[in-house]
């Protein structure tokens, strides 16, 4: 049961409403995490923290990788529409560099959040190959929080009206 890897998840047609994220995956992720599908669910409520929420740090490591969200309807989330961060708990302080990688979310709308990304990767491990296409931020009250992230591609996305760049 060590270093078995969590793998090819599908979560679909699902309703999330309350916690700290419609789709979390961490803070264990130290057998590693891949090929996640979320599809076609419905998110919404000022008791959601996150849509989709991806935590680890140096302490646990492990990689997480090809996580897919797409068709997703949310009303608003209190925090960021996508939250990745390394500094859960003991973040930078351990053997353990997490890596997380591949990200696409595609045909995804929030009417409110906080963020529409807050990315915090660590120096020695930025987050890479986070990909969005056709999303649309509204109500975006603060801006991207973006830290040692490389490969970010946005295409056609919006926010608060405006195109993304």
């Amino acid at each position: 049961r060590v270093n078995v890897p969590s793998e090819n998840i599908l979560i679909a047609g699902c309703e999330m409403k309350d916690g700290h994220g419609g789709v979390t995956i961490g803070s264990e992720v130290s057998g590693s995490v891949r090929n996640v599908f979320a599809e076609n669910c419905r998110m919404d409520s000022p008791h959601l923290d996150r849509a989709l929420r991806l935590k680890t740090n140096a302490v646990r490591g492990g990689v997480v990788e090809n996580i897919y969200m797409r068709n997703v309807t949310i009303g608003q989330v209190a925090d960021a529409v996508l939250h990745v961060g390394f500094h859960y708990e003991e973040g930078a302080k351990g053997d353990f560099m997490p890596v997380v990688r591949n990200i696409r979310m595609t045909d995804v709308t929030c009417s409110r959040s906080r963020h529409a990304l807050y990315l915090r990767g660590l120096e020695k491990s930025p987050i890479t190959g986070v990909v969005l296409e056709r999303c649309t931020f509204g109500g975006v009250q603060r801006p991207d929080v973006l830290e040692h992230v490389r490969g970010l591609v946005c295409r056609e996305v919006k926010v608060n009206g405006a195109p993304r760049a």
